[in-house]
């Protein structure tokens, strides 16, 4: 998680920090686990990780930041694994990246400002689909009216494990953005920002950057619907950001009654 854009947060949330959130509940077990098997670690070889939350059979949702190099190049997908419910070395399942996609006007700019976390939104596609019945995606949605959310991450020093903060504030909402309390580090980039109001939790916000305020944490996120649609309809029409080179196959092709062939061929078997 990256140090950003804090101006809404300074500007609108004096009073939110007097308020007390939850503290953290490490997920270790698979009882622990049950209802946040979407969330996992994206692994990048040699390259640490972040958090990822799964929102269709083989769409992986985290931050942009986490799959483009400082200097602005694209991390290598064939390098990235996606480790669903990862626990203590075990995962639910795992699943190699083939593809990843960030917005076309995404740029990595540290500090960032707001109209880059706006767009600090990465797809990983997966190579293997994960079955519903093995691990049922989350929702994206719009976040709601209400102060408080959920977040589920990794981060640095409590990376073995899933850490649940079940309820922290919203401080802020402006020109896209939310603000929270949440209790994040190093490795929370892309963890989901969740509204647990309705019957299943749904994702409002993704963590992209944070610092503190008057000695309190502060992370800053984006509105998902509209940037996930549109990253989804360029992986439709083949776009990629990274992708892993497909194998060629040699397919030799009959033609029938061309040149001196007499027509078609049948083995016996």
């Amino acid at each position: 998680m990256r140090r950003g854009a804090i101006l809404l947060v300074l500007s609108l949330a004096g009073q939110a920090f007097g308020q007390d959130n939850s503290g953290l509940d490490l997920l270790t077990t698979r009882d622990d686990l049950r209802g946040w098997e979407p969330v996992g670690r994206v692994d990048i070889e040699n390259g640490g990780f972040c958090t990822g939350t799964l929102i269709a059979a083989d769409l992986v949702l985290t931050a942009a930041h986490c799959v483009i190099d400082a200097d602005g190049s694209p991390v290598d997908a064939g390098r990235i694994t996606f480790r669903a419910g990862f626990a203590d070395g075990l995962s639910l399942t795992e699943a190699a990246v083939v593809r990843t996609i960030v917005p076309p006007g995404y740029r990595r700019i540290e500090p960032a400002p707001a109209e880059v976390i706006r767009l600090d939104v990465a797809l990983l596609q997966l190579g293997k689909a994960i079955p519903s019945a093995v691990i049922s995606p989350f929702a994206v949605a719009l976040p709601g009216a209400g102060a408080e959310v959920s977040i589920v991450s990794y981060a640095a020093g409590r990376e073995d494990a899933l850490s649940w903060q079940r309820v922290c504030k919203v401080l802020a909402r402006q020109d896209a953005l939310i603000a929270v309390d949440c209790d994040v580090t190093y490795g929370s980039s892309g963890a989901p920002v969740l509204d647990r109001s309705g019957y299943r939790a749904k994702i409002v916000s993704i963590i992209s950057a944070g610092s503190s305020v008057d000695g309190k944490a502060v992370a800053i996120g984006m509105e998902l619907p509209a940037v996930v649609d549109a990253l989804k309809a360029a992986l439709r029409r083949g776009e990629a950001t990274s992708e892993v080179p497909q194998p060629e196959t040699n397919v030799k092709r009959i033609i029938v009654g061309g040149g001196d062939d007499i027509g078609a061929r049948f083995v016996s078997p």
